[in-house]
């Protein structure tokens, strides 16, 4: 069921006893985060952090411009009780906050570095993600299949403290990780990782990987090895390779992430079934045929999906949950972006292609 706005929404499809409303227009909207009192910030693809407040409720207020940062594209947000954190293009960036808060109350302030070549070329987002007292930054490589990059920070992500010191790799050889997301039951930080283009068709698949389920610094293997050890050419050694836990399939381009809670007390939790689970936004490919756009869910047992990895089918992991954001005839009315569940048990969804944010919430018996 899709509730109607004012404005012209897609025609989107959500499982039985679901709801899914447009609750705010948001012109490139990228990651999303819930702050402690329930607002919704919104990194964006332009250099505008916006903030969307009340928006569990029946009329959620209009999108204010949190923060402007002159480091486009601002598409990265992690909200804390004292400080949100924004991912720039070149810079990670810090703004002391307080619950409420619907503009910045002091200048953001550059706390790391990335991209330090200063070239803008190919993966320009950077996502942040916040767990206790550990920043992760995500930086994309400047290239489909290269190595060395041109600097060290890309096709890696990167682990530091709040303020911004001791930044050191977490993981490498990691292509594009946009999909970050700290799950709330064991404090693990997953990736979701879009992957090169030029191998075989229908390869490499689309990673999902609890990164920090891994000792020491965690090597994927890009450009080198791809999927159970591959090789992407002759005579590479891909024993070291980390293989990754939950796949999707290749162009689906995974953008943002979620783990639900396994316990929430909100009006809207979700049932059951549906938490303890990952929600992945796909954007979708551009190769033809079109790979859509969804999102996705993957159920999982702690640091494991429900299922093994079964390499001769990268559906047999996950299933749909947000979906027709692409036609019959391959034209899309959306592009889903970010994701993050809202302190009642709502699912918010970015989509950057039409500009919108969206609500799931559930209205089914228990």
């Amino acid at each position: 069921m899709l509730l109607l706005g004012a404005a012209p929404v897609p025609e989107l499809s959500v499982p039985p006893g679901f709801t899914i409303a447009a609750i705010a227009d948001v012109p490139g909207a990228r990651e999303l985060a819930v702050a402690p009192n329930g607002d919704l910030f919104v990194g964006t693809s332009g250099d505008k952090v916006m903030v969307v407040t009340k928006p569990d409720s029946d009329a959620p207020d209009a999108p204010r411009t949190f923060a402007q940062i002159d480091d486009v594209p601002v598409a990265g947000v992690a909200v804390t009780t004292d400080a949100v954190y924004v991912g720039g293009q070149f810079h990670v960036w810090k703004i002391p906050y307080a619950g409420g808060d619907t503009r910045a109350r002091s200048v953001p302030m550059t706390i790391a570095a990335v991209r330090t070549s200063g070239v803008a070329r190919d993966h320009v987002t950077t996502t942040v993600a916040v767990n206790e007292s550990t920043l992760y930054v995500s930086v994309g490589s400047s290239c489909d299949a290269c190595d060395p990059d041109i600097d060290a920070t890309r096709a890696t992500i990167q682990e530091m403290r709040l303020d911004g010191s001791g930044m050191h790799p977490k993981a490498v050889h990691i292509r594009n990780a946009i999909a970050l997301a700290i799950d709330p039951q064991t404090h693990a930080l997953w990736a979701g990782v879009a992957g090169q283009d030029a191998l075989p068709h229908g390869h490499p698949y689309e990673i999902f990987d609890p990164v920090t389920s891994h000792e020491g610094v965690v090597n994927y293997g890009w450009p080198y090895c791809y999927d159970d050890h591959t090789a992407a050419k002759a005579g590479v050694d891909c024993r070291a390779q980390t293989v990754p836990r939950v796949v999707f399939p290749a162009y689906d381009t995974p953008i943002g992430a979620v783990i639900y809670p396994e316990r929430l007390d909100g009006a809207h939790a979700f049932p059951a079934r549906f938490r303890g689970g990952a929600y992945v936004a796909l954007h979708g490919s551009w190769h033809v045929p079109l790979v859509p756009p969804r999102v996705a869910f993957v159920r999982l047992n702690g640091d494991q999906p429900d299922r093994p990895v079964d390499w001769s089918n990268p559906n047999a992991q996950w299933s749909g949950f947000v979906e027709g954001f692409q036609r019959p005839d391959q034209s899309r009315s959306g592009r889903p972006t970010g994701v993050a569940v809202g302190r009642s048990g709502d699912l918010f969804v970015a989509d950057d292609f039409a500009g919108r944010i969206y609500r799931v919430r559930w209205s089914g018996a228990r």
